[in-house]
């Protein structure tokens, strides 16, 4: 394709859609710490909040712009003169099982709206938050998952399913643009996300939310199962440096898995909480084992797992640097200081 696919940060404009967000917040200030002109945030606060972005509020370069991905117009007026836009406004899993048909509007018709007006404005080039939902879950997901794992659905929850489906569509919508119009993109398939600013939207993120709390009640954290159930996570911090790295290679047409260091057990993470919030000895609540609890969507696989992340350094030099242990640390120490409020 003709042109570089390379967008420098310094010096140029960046949309993010789905901005007043986890990863959002996290992303804009690695932009502007890297010298971008400016960054927009761009958000309807059906998710978003003012709490996740207030510590850039009053930031020279960063713009607000209220809006919604479900209006083109107001894509096609945020998203011009942008050199890059990072697309993350989506439902998760348990907004899409509260909310299917709102789910797929968002997650299918707001992200060709997002990639239209990046036609239209010629943006650049588009990074898209992707998620390895892509894998889905149930009995079938165990071992490496790479690049080209298929997807599995049987066993699992349907909103799950219904998530992880959005964003393989989500995917092919960039892979047709790119072939269609020539629009430079990369896909990251995120893990699970962590870290200050935690919101309560992804089940297994809350899951660690709703640990630490137990225990700082002195109540005991909940492990389901046996506890040898594989999670994978990944620290915001190391998101949004991925995202900073997607826009500035010379990376385009590609999908990479950008997960944490390692995974981790259920038992484990309910242990390091503990241990991190500060419970000691005989303080410390033991876990108490628990069956499913009905009605609650539980994100499950088929046995231990790795989301494998060196195709993100071949392609974009990126790999994660935060582990499991110190991003915890910092999101407990975060709500300490913020008197456990969430965004």
């Amino acid at each position: 394709m003709p042109g570089n696919p390379a967008v420098p940060i310094r010096g140029n404009r960046f949309c993010i859609v789905g901005g007043a967000s986890l990863v959002g917040s996290a992303t804009a200030g690695e932009l502007l710490d890297h010298g971008a002109a400016e960054v927009v945030l761009f958000d309807n606060f059906a998710f978003g909040s003012d709490a996740a972005i207030a510590h850039l509020k009053d930031h020279p370069r960063l713009r607000l712009v209220r809006g919604d991905v479900m209006r083109i117009a107001d894509l096609l007026r945020a998203t011009e003169g942008m050199a890059g836009v990072l697309q993350l406004a989506a439902y998760m899993t348990l907004s899409m099982d509260r909310d299917p048909w709102g789910g797929l509007d968002v997650n299918i018709r707001g992200v060709q709206n997002a990639l239209e007006a990046c036609r239209v404005n010629k943006v650049g080039k588009v990074v898209f938050a992707s998620s390895n939902a892509t894998y889905g879950y149930g009995p079938g997901v165990a071992g490496e998952l790479v690049e080209d794992t298929p997807f599995h659905s049987v066993g699992a929850p349907p909103a799950a399913i219904l998530y992880g489906a959005s964003k393989i569509i989500g995917e092919q919508l960039c892979r047709d643009a790119f072939r269609k119009w020539g629009q430079d993109y990369v896909v990251l398939r995120y893990s699970t996300v962590y870290g200050e600013r935690q919101h309560y939207r992804a089940a297994n993120a809350l899951y660690i939310i709703e640990t630490l709390e137990k225990v700082r009640r002195g109540e005991p954290p909940e492990v389901f199962g046996d506890g040898s159930e594989t999670k994978h996570f990944v620290y915001v911090g190391d998101l949004a440096r991925a995202n900073r790295m997607a826009f500035e290679s010379a990376a385009t047409d590609v999908a990479v898995n950008a997960s944490g260091p390692a995974p981790t057990t259920t038992l484990e993470l309910v242990r390091l909480v503990t241990e991190l919030a500060g419970a000691k000895g005989e303080a410390a609540p033991a876990p108490r084992f628990v069956g499913n609890e009905p009605g609650k969507v539980r994100l499950t696989s088929g046995g231990a797992f790795r989301i494998a992340h060196e195709a993100a350094f071949q392609a974009i030099g990126w790999k994660p640097e935060v582990d499991m242990r110190e991003g915890l640390r910092r999101l407990i120490a975060w709500r300490d200081s913020n008197e456990g409020k969430a965004a």
